[in-house]
């Protein structure tokens, strides 16, 4: 059986139990695709798994290779892919069973897009999982369209900084909260109103918007029922809204864990090869540093993404 590198855990913990270890390269059911990766995201997700926090029912089996996101080029396809070959350029969210800090991951084909002509590995890793928590939030969940107000609430991170630039270019205007730090990145994005959420009430500056797409949850997220017009809509990707204060103030309220989908990919592909979005990549790491990567995630919450260059 043919070997490879992976970021493997054994146990539960901090940063201390990601290992770099040679292991089995994975075989390709028949619906599926062997990438050889280029490239590899951080996601806060990654060392939620890696603490025990994440899912919050059960906890996944170990050992357990991280990642969910990967950009590569296509090594071998099972026996039922037609739509790619070998060489192919394409990028993915994984499934949460295979992980992406390796030489090599089996992905379903269905869940694979074109690699964007625009970006080099490293970026186009940084797309997958959170652009597709940004666009089914806005507009599989959220329903955003043209002429829409959207206040998006950490607009600076991973998935908001993606969210800010796909409003932007589906015609919606866009509010966003960040700190201070944040807030020329947030204007350079595309954000018309951005509010300091540090030494501003976000609730005394907007007003009347169609969705609050929450990444934040807690206080922040209790705050915003009073912003939403009659029949808005909020969605969070942490903590499930209360149904009863939706009720109350007559908008919609809903949670979701987004899904691969290489359609959708590839609609955020296209859109990045227009020139309408852009990922922002804040710094790269080579996979034996997989630990201090996500340890600079998790302390620091860096605006834009975190890139493991694996090949």
């Amino acid at each position: 059986m043919a070997k490879m590198k992976a970021v493997c855990i054994h146990s539960f913990g901090g940063p201390e139990v990601l290992k770099l270890e040679t292991v089995d390269i994975p075989q390709p059911k028949e619906d599926e695709v062997l990438i050889k990766v280029r490239a590899a995201s951080v996601n806060p997700v990654d060392y939620k798994i890696r603490a025990g926090q994440y899912p919050p029912v059960k906890q996944p089996q170990l050992p357990k290779v991280l990642g969910r996101d990967v950009c590569g080029t296509i090594e071998r396809c099972g026996r039922a892919v037609r739509d790619f070959h070998k060489g192919d350029a394409v990028y993915a969210m994984l499934d949460g069973d295979s992980g992406g800090y390796a030489e090599y991951v089996a992905v379903k084909a269905k869940s694979c897009s074109a690699k964007p002509a625009r970006l080099d590995y490293s970026a186009a890793a940084a797309i997958p999982l959170a652009g597709l928590t940004a666009w089914q939030g806005l507009f599989d969940e959220g329903n955003l369209h043209a002429g829409q107000r959207v206040l998006i609430h950490g607009g600076a991170g991973g998935v908001g900084h993606l969210a800010i630039q796909f409003a932007k270019a589906k015609g919606a205007t866009v509010a966003t909260t960040v700190s201070s730090e944040d807030m020329e990145f947030a204007r350079s994005l595309g954000a018309d109103e951005v509010v300091d959420y540090k030494s501003e009430r976000f609730e005394d500056k907007v007003h009347d918007v169609d969705l609050v797409f929450d990444l934040v949850a807690g206080d922040t997220q209790e705050r915003s029922w009073s912003i939403l017009k009659d029949g808005g809509t909020m969605v969070s990707t942490l903590a499930k809204p209360s149904q009863a204060k939706a009720r109350e103030h007559h908008v919609r309220a809903t949670n979701y864990v987004a899904h691969p989908d290489g359609g959708e990919l590839a609609e955020i592909g296209r859109l990045i090869d227009e020139g309408k979005v852009k990922p922002h990549v804040l710094a790269t790491y080579p996979l034996d540093h997989a630990a201090e990567a996500q340890q600079r995630l998790e302390r620091q919450h860096p605006h834009g993404k975190v890139v493991l260059e694996v090949g």
